[in-house]
């Protein structure tokens, strides 16, 4: 779903995390995801702002959480995820009594066959990025579970609480397949599907055997799914709901002005412009270059977001412990036109074609793109517009010459060496360096901030030769809120906790 939310980025915000008083129990909640999803099992939803984050988190409760400020794990359902071998092999338990809303337990039985399951590459997994480092998983007993990696990774748990490997379902449920399966869905969160209307609503009932009582405050949620950023505002400061998840920078401008509450996690990297090296033009190192040289990005921020987006310099902010100021893109259109000039010589014009989707941004962007290059000789942009239902068939056989996705930095590991490393099967651009993908493992493998930093600084100078993409704005995962709404908590990127949250008058 990055590849359909070509979002905005970073205003600041006001936290939603002040002290609200007491919590108040019951009442409804109407919230907005900005998307619906296909299925309600687990391995198919999204665990970032612009999927169902919080559609997830209420059925299905979380094993663990971060700060998105610190990156320290909080532990939920389960009570530990450590590794004592440098991250070569973890081991997690889980609190005792956990249930399901079947009667069934939530044991690491059933974490086994969930973390197992989301390895199969055929269900489509949302934590597809990284169930791949897992080699093999062991029950030792009813609470213990053993995680062997691949290869030794010290901050996968960071990894888990940003994808679908935090939400666990009843394997009985999962047995009954997927039709059964989306009528009746069976986990262990804070709530129950009580009805789903497809391509409208769905509505969610407490549940009264929740492990964390007395969460959730609120008795009842209804979710709808907007794509559109104009229709989610107007829905929240009209009050036709209370809460919604938020792509768009101009939006969070736009609520705080209006005196809604506003949660922003804020992250490095971006959404970038993909270019896909497998095979002509980006097979040759200088068409990738002429294009980054080519395009303003300030001038497309201004075309596409009205100047509300951020356009990262660097691949990480000042508040990074991981920042160092290496700039990931220059404009140059005397450069540009020499390198277009010289591929064309050699009878290789830079010819290619941007893959849109459906939301307004991503289109945008195409366009934009389109026609700051129009400027030039020697390179021809055409625009391929697809329905949002393609997006798997373009993800799975990377049938794409440019597409929009995005890395989307908290820990630097989980979305840098899934989208940049040579062996990932994240890796949408097909980039293959040895010298980048000894500093991702070293990124991955270091102790110390110093230790990783100095891998990371690596990192971003690959990626600014190599240019597998043009990163053009800063992400927003966020969520507006109305004024009535209080104990707004999101974790990882943009998951929104529903129960956290109640109302007042």
């Amino acid at each position: 779903m990055t590849l359909l939310m070509t979002a905005c980025s970073s205003p600041s915000t006001t936290s939603a995390s002040e002290d609200e008083g007491d919590p108040v129990s019951g009442g409804s909640a109407s919230i907005i995801q900005v998307s619906e999803p296909r299925t309600l099992d687990p391995a198919s939803l999204g665990n970032v702002w612009a999927t169902q984050p919080e559609l997830g988190n209420a059925l299905y409760g979380t094993l663990m959480i971060n700060n998105v400020e610190s990156l320290d794990i909080e532990y939920k359902m389960a009570e530990d995820f450590s590794t004592t071998d440098g991250g070569a092999s973890y081991t997690m338990k889980l609190r005792p009594g956990l249930m399901f809303t079947d009667g069934t337990p939530l044991d690491a039985a059933a974490v086994k066959y969930n973390w197992d399951r989301m390895k199969d590459p055929t269900l489509g997994s949302g934590a597809s990025k990284v169930s791949p480092q897992i080699a093999s998983t062991d029950v030792i007993d009813p609470a213990t579970l053993k995680v062997t990696m691949v290869a030794p990774n010290q901050h996968f748990a960071q990894a888990v609480v940003t994808s679908a490997l935090n939400w666990v379902a009843s394997p009985s449920a999962l047995e009954k397949g997927r039709a059964s399966f989306d009528a009746a869905p069976v986990g262990a969160g804070p709530f129950t599907l009580t009805s789903w209307t497809r391509q409208n609503k769905m509505e969610f009932a407490k549940n009264p055997g929740f492990w964390d009582a007395p969460k959730p405050y609120l008795d009842s949620l209804t979710f709808t799914f907007v794509a559109d950023a104009a229709q989610r505002y107007n829905a929240v400061i009209s009050g036709a709901v209370d809460s919604a998840s938020e792509s768009n920078a101009a939006n969070l401008q736009k609520a705080e002005g209006a005196g809604l509450k506003t949660d922003l996690v804020e992250t490095g990297g971006g959404y970038y412009m993909a270019m896909n090296t497998r095979g002509a033009p980006f097979d040759d190192p200088r068409a990738r270059k002429a294009v980054s040289l080519a395009l303003n990005l300030d001038t497309l921020n201004t075309v596409v977001y009205n100047d509300a987006g951020t356009v990262p310099k660097t691949l990480f902010p000042q508040v990074s412990p991981f920042y160092s100021d290496i700039a990931l893109h220059v404009n140059n259109k005397e450069e540009a036109q020499a390198l277009f000039d010289e591929l064309a010589a050699e009878g290789k014009p830079v010819n290619f074609a941007y893959t849109a989707f459906s939301t307004t941004e991503n289109k945008q962007t195409g366009e934009a793109l389109q026609a700051q290059l129009s400027a030039f000789d020697n390179v021809e942009v055409s625009i391929n517009a697809l329905d949002s239902s393609a997006i798997n068939s373009v993800v799975a056989n990377r049938d794409f010459q440019m597409v929009v996705t995005s890395a989307n930095v908290l820990d630097p590991d989980t979305e840098l060496w899934v989208s940049f490393h040579s062996k990932s099967q994240g890796n949408m651009t097909g980039i293959s360096d040895p010298e980048l993908d000894a500093a991702l493992d070293a990124g991955r493998v270091g102790t110390t901030v110093g230790e990783r930093k100095a891998a990371y600084d690596t990192v971003q100078e690959k990626i600014a030769e190599l240019v597998p993409g043009v990163f053009f704005v800063r992400s927003t995962p966020a969520v507006i809120a109305g004024t009535n709404v209080s104990g707004v908590d999101v974790y990882g990127l943009g998951s929104p906790l529903p129960e956290e949250m109640w109302l007042t008058n």
